[in-house]
């Protein structure tokens, strides 16, 4: 979506027009469910929160106003508001549907093969779910969304200085935590 034209679409959204929001609906959907789909690790939790958070947008897009960042942050705060109340109201405990461990090999690709790259990618997702709720949002926005520094700046109300800054730490934390945990497995 253009970025004019988003604001032409935002500007008769927040006058109350319900197409000019499904339009916005429509284009950052699948942004908003992947961030919240990263953070909670659950199809049905991340349905319902982002459900959640296009229900908020819409009750108070009359209020919003353009502060100079783009749209996009705003569904970013809300989401992120909203996961980290669902992390408070369940203390951390995640619940993991048999569904949701079905591991199904690629095409051509042996099933050991596929259990082991399935493995080290839990792995890696519950070392950054250990991580601080901005040190999650920063990955996922850099590679799930694929975010440039500026534009991850803007939706987290940082420099670009201090996205580079926070993005370096993040990786040295988890290659310490990463190399911590072959230690453990080689261990056992």
């Amino acid at each position: 979506m253009p970025e004019q034209n988003e604001k032409e679409i935002l500007k008769k959204a927040s006058q109350g027009d319900k197409e000019a929001f499904g339009l916005l609906y429509a284009h950052y959907l699948d942004r908003i469910y992947n961030y919240i789909y990263y953070r909670t690790g659950n199809v049905h939790d991340a349905e319902d929160l982002t459900a959640r958070v296009f229900q908020r947008a819409m009750k108070h897009i009359l209020n919003y106003q353009d502060r100079g960042v783009p749209f996009s942050a705003w569904l970013y705060r809300i989401a992120h508001n909203l996961v980290a109340n669902w992390y408070r109201d369940r203390s951390r405990k995640k619940e993991l549907t048999i569904t949701e461990k079905m591991v199904l090999p690629a095409k051509g690709e042996h099933p050991e093969t596929t259990i082991l790259r399935t493995e080290k990618q839990d792995a890696l997702l519950r070392l950054i779910r250990t991580l601080p709720p901005d040190r999650q949002q920063l990955l996922i926005l850099k590679f799930v969304e694929h975010y440039s520094n500026s534009e991850i700046g803007e939706i987290m109300g940082r420099s670009e200085g201090a996205v580079k800054s926070l993005y370096h730490r993040t990786l040295l934390a988890l290659r310490d935590q990463v190399g911590d945990l072959v230690i453990e497995i080689e261990g056992e």
